[in-house]
């Protein structure tokens, strides 16, 4: 059954630009878009049904494409001994940080899991987000990293939204391998990503290449595995020294390499090479009062394609709202509206491997978009939190919350 959707303007994000159509007409079918252009333009037809959008302007549905949705217990304490001098890795070295997290979401029941992550999930959901990416990483055992890559699973089939899975089971060292990390990384090459897999629960490997976390040696042998079993990688990388992670995610032609304030211009180079996103995070930026900023002249001069994420996480970025994080990434990255606005539709899409059916709106693609009862465009990085008034679209039909 077909379905037209007119009375609005449309930023398509095509190309990663706003490319605009004014007074425009949707044409979608089984969940697709069928036809899309100017509202005098549209061909003859009969429609099963018709939706007038009181010109709204139309964007594609928002995508999160860096997000560790899943996870038990609470951090606010270390928000506030950030705030009293203490630092990152003085936390983590004291048993906090990630290895807080790991101990809470280890205890939690699978239930506990998904029913938490499904609120936060939600808050997305009304900022207009249609896909996400969530990754595993607070388990670190093939016990509890199944068990979040299941709730994982869960929440793309329970709510509505496209959800893709990344297994971060190398985010960091478990007590049990304490000084180990060499026998980890082989836990997790010969055991944990073989039956994961097999098990249809990933579909992306990720690692933290950091000097508090794991070297460059260490994931790549992590990248490797992943190759062998037909996985895309992705990488933290250059998030707070430069390991040149990312140029190492770009010999493995990643998705992405996520964070970057450390990367060089060479970095730059490599990625642009291999069409590896850039995937930056104000969120954990603005959260703990980073000042290294982005390299955004090299990452612009080489064409490496930029996309924004909430990086939604208890300890560096909990951040519930996705078009927060366009504004963040406007005042504190220096990246215009436009930019932004593609780095949360088309470049997210492509960081996901999702980039020929969802980000832009084209015909043959999934028809996610919202229509946002706003004055132009820009407007989703202006604002400020807060509701903006929407109808969201999935798949051809209206889920909004």
């Amino acid at each position: 059954m077909k379905t037209l959707w007119q009375h609005c303007n449309v930023a398509t994000m095509a190309n990663g630009t706003y490319s605009i159509i004014e007074d425009a007409a949707i044409v979608t079918r089984d969940g697709y878009i069928e036809w899309i252009g100017p509202r005098q333009q549209l061909p003859t037809g009969e429609y099963g049904q018709t939706h007038g959008l009181e010109g709204a302007w139309v964007t594609p549905g928002l995508i999160d494409c860096h997000t560790h949705t899943v996870f038990g217990g609470n951090r606010s304490g270390e928000f506030e001994q950030r705030l009293q001098g203490v630092s990152y890795a003085e936390i983590a070295a004291a048993g906090g940080g990630i290895a807080s997290t790991v101990r809470a979401t280890r205890a939690a029941s699978e239930e506990e899991l998904f029913a938490s992550a499904r609120q936060r999930l939600l808050c997305l959901l009304r900022d207009g987000v249609t896909s996400v990416e969530i990754k595993s990483g607070y388990g670190l055992s093939l016990e509890s990293e199944r068990k979040i890559l299941r709730v994982i699973r869960r929440l793309g089939t329970e709510l509505p939204v496209t959800v893709r899975s990344t297994c971060l089971a190398a985010h960091a060292l478990p007590p049990e391998y304490k000084d180990r990390a060499d026998d980890y990384i082989e836990h997790i090459c010969n055991e944990m990503l073989p039956a994961l897999a097999a098990e249809g629960l990933v579909d992306a490997v990720d690692a933290f290449c950091e000097y508090l976390a794991f070297s460059p040696t260490q994931v790549e042998r992590v990248f490797k595995v992943a190759q062998q079993l037909g996985l895309p990688v992705k990488l933290h990388a250059e998030q707070l020294s430069s390991l040149h992670g990312s140029s190492l995610a770009a010999r493995y032609q990643a998705l992405s390499a996520d964070h970057l304030e450390f990367m060089t211009e060479e970095d730059a180079i490599a990625m642009a090479a291999s069409g590896t996103v850039a995937v930056l995070l104000p969120g954990a930026f603005y959260f703990l009062r980073e000042t290294q900023l982005p390299p955004m002249d090299a990452l612009r001069k080489h064409g490496v394609k930029i996309a924004i994420a909430s990086d939604l996480n208890p300890g560096t970025s909990p951040g519930l709202s996705l078009r927060l994080m366009l504004n963040m990434a406007c005042t504190l990255f220096r990246m215009t509206p436009e930019e932004a606005l593609a780095g949360v539709t088309q470049h997210a899409a492509t960081a996901l491997g999702m980039g020929e059916t969802h980000g832009s709106l084209e015909p043959g693609k999934v028809a996610d978009f919202v229509a946002w009862n706003i004055d132009r465009p820009a407007d989703l990085a202006y604002w400020l939190g807060g509701d903006l008034d929407k109808r969201v679209v999935r798949s051809g039909v209206d889920v909004t919350l």
